[in-house]
């Protein structure tokens, strides 16, 4: 009887054991979950508009003005930094970007570039990462040509 309690008592002992994570590595914070949702888990990741992303204003299609634009996302020990190329002046070529607040769903570009200091919402689907934001309307200007809502549906760059 004394062997059966003892087996019963290991195997209570193993099963409980078994019943954890299976990970000694801490659960990430909010942060974290949306650094990789830009930056992926290695810290540095590229998106485009090739294979298949898409550009629009206002509604209005504008791709054809955008066909080679990526935009790199950084995060790491040195802080958060992007990187861009063919942006047509609407990007800076680099700089840093921030969350807005404590909200994880968006983030801020710094340059002068119209793209910059404007809060820009994102979402990411597996491959595809959109951004949306405004450009408003110069007030002392007489051309606004980049002035409207954006959205970019980038892909992933492999």
């Amino acid at each position: 009887m004394a062997g059966r309690f003892y087996w019963t008592i290991l195997f209570f002992v193993a099963v409980m054991a078994c019943n954890g994570s299976g990970s000694d590595e801490p659960e990430k914070t909010v942060e974290e979950l949306a650094i990789e949702k830009l930056a992926g888990a290695t810290g540095s990741q590229t998106w485009t508009i090739r294979n298949g992303g898409s550009v629009s204003k206002d509604g209005t299609l504008q791709t054809d003005t955008f066909t080679d634009f990526e935009i790199r996302f950084i995060s790491n020990n040195t802080g958060k930094n992007y990187i861009t190329e063919n942006s047509n002046l609407l990007f800076d070529s680099n700089g840093n970007w921030a969350f807005e607040g404590e909200n994880y769903d968006k983030i801020i570009l710094s340059g002068i570039q119209p793209a910059a200091n404007r809060e820009i919402s994102f979402t990411r689907n597996q491959n595809r990462l959109r951004l949306e934001w405004n450009v408003p309307a110069p007030q002392n200007a007489r051309v606004s040509a980049l002035a409207g809502f954006y959205v970019f549906d980038l892909v992933l760059m492999e």
